[in-house]
């Protein structure tokens, strides 16, 4: 008997610390300036190893072919292809979600309250567009255009971290919503200006995918699995049609219900209800163990559905889209070749860069400002509590961050693989040095919030 309580105790401590080390690590894997600091390191490993001896395995492992078949049917691309026009379709997809839920219960629920953020990240846009055509006037420079008017939520809010919480909650708010109000304005972009050669067929293949999601929705299907086909379908139907394939992702998260669905029996009270009957069931000295099965598949239902589908799939796929998709696509792509001859640096080069790095460092911050200081000053908006012109400063800093979204479009932009590398230095350079100016002027902005004891310490 006492063996048994021992044994009994010892169990009890084992789960109890796995339980505290898985809690441990979910909330290390949601902390922010934690996955900024991944994207980082990986961007700085794909520099390094491409400006290394071993660049030559650099550029070989990303144009390795990955083969997909079903039977007599495949097909065969680049590691590289997979990764940007597949793996990042998961972090549309995370996109897609964000601005859905924003759309139902956040910044853009109403135009008032978008009015602000909005305004803030349509100057972000124009600005950083205005001075990169000043100075990259001819073509085929101009066509990067769209590649500083991204901001990259994961990189700035992670920067904004590392600055503590005393920083006004309100600014992290306005710079979530002006950051995914970009990503609207990119996904736009992309769709309007870099789909070449429209195919009719490719848009009627998304249609059918859309209409399989839309049905198993109407049918109450909730578990995620399910609609993998379909999703796949809407990727090849873009694909085809000639539209960027990973705005399949922006697609279907824009179809995630951020309501649970609808059950006779809400699934809160489906919980409490089976809870109590196995709670019961613990009395009978005679139990058949089968008997359990039904009550604990309803039980596992219930509680799935107690998250609406979007909050369900956006935790589920953060960590995963955090730490592998998005430090994945940094490592393929940031490592830019610097050595004298790979990067050709001539004028036209050197102007992209110039002009990206610029546009992002000093254009974005200048157009939210500008842009939030007219619809002030007009009283079509105000500034929320807590938030001064300081802090939409140290917002507009916080902006000029664009790395994957700015990366991804100069992919599209440009063909040219001088131009691209020019383009991806500029936002490397120009995303570095915006991060280093919020982190000096948010470190004064946080001083200045501080009390005077605090100060004198």
């Amino acid at each position: 008997m006492m063996r048994h309580s021992a044994e009994d105790t010892i169990q009890t401590r084992s789960q109890s610390l796995a339980e505290r080390a898985t809690a441990t690590l979910d909330r290390f894997l949601h902390i922010e300036a934690l996955s900024g600091g991944v994207l980082v390191s990986a961007a700085l490993v794909a520099l390094i190893w491409a400006n290394s001896s071993l660049a030559s395995s650099y550029e070989a492992l990303w144009h390795l072919p990955l083969s997909m078949a079903l039977g007599t049917s495949g097909t065969s691309r680049s590691l590289h292809f997979w990764i940007n026009d597949g793996l990042m379709t998961i972090f549309f997809l995370v996109v897609g979600i964000e601005i859905r839920r924003e759309i139902h219960e956040g910044a853009l629920q109403s135009l008032r309250r978008a009015g602000l953020p909005v305004a803030a990240a349509i100057g972000g846009v124009v600005v950083p567009a205005l001075i990169f055509l000043g100075m990259n006037a001819a073509l085929p420079q101009r066509s990067g255009w769209a590649i500083p008017t991204a901001t990259d939520i994961a990189f700035a809010v992670g920067v904004l971290a590392l600055l503590g919480k005393r920083i006004p909650g309100n600014v992290r708010v306005i710079l979530l919503a002006l950051a995914i109000i970009d990503d609207v304005i990119a996904v736009l972009i992309i769709a309007l200006f870099y789909a070449d050669g429209l195919a009719l067929s490719g848009f009627m293949v998304t249609g059918a995918g859309i209409f399989l999601v839309l049905g198993f929705q109407r049918a109450g299907i909730g578990a995620a699995w399910v609609y993998v086909l379909p999703g796949a379908i809407v990727w090849w139907g873009l694909l085809v049609a000639g539209v960027h394939p990973t705005l399949a992702g922006v697609v279907l998260g824009l179809l995630t219900p951020v309501l649970s669905s609808g059950k006779a029996e809400p699934p809160e009270r489906t919980v409490s209800r089976i809870g109590e009957d196995l709670a019961a069931r613990e009395l009978d000295p005679v139990r058949d163990a089968a008997e359990l099965a039904g009550p604990v598949r309803q039980l596992g239902l219930a509680t799935r559905e107690i998250l609406p589908p979007a909050v369900r799939v956006q935790m589920a796929l953060h960590p995963w889209v955090a730490y592998g998709v998005m430090p994945l696509f940094a490592l393929a792509n940031a490592g830019v070749a610097l050595q004298a001859g790979a990067l050709n640096l001539t004028s036209a080069a050197f102007s992209v860069t110039a002009g990206v790095a610029l546009a992002l460092a000093l254009g974005k911050p200048v157009g939210v400002f500008l842009a939030v200081g007219v619809v002030t000053r007009l009283g079509w908006c105000q500034l929320p509590e807590g938030v001064t012109w300081r802090g939409m400063l140290l917002i507009g800093l916080l902006s000029g961050v664009g790395f994957t979204m700015s990366i991804f479009i100069a992919m599209l932009a440009y063909a040219d693989q001088a131009l691209l590398d020019a383009a991806k230095l500029g936002v490397l350079l120009g995303s570095v040095i915006a991060a280093t100016l919020a982190l000096g002027w948010g470190g004064m902005y946080r001083r200045r919030l501080a009390s005077p004891e605090e100060r004198n310490r």
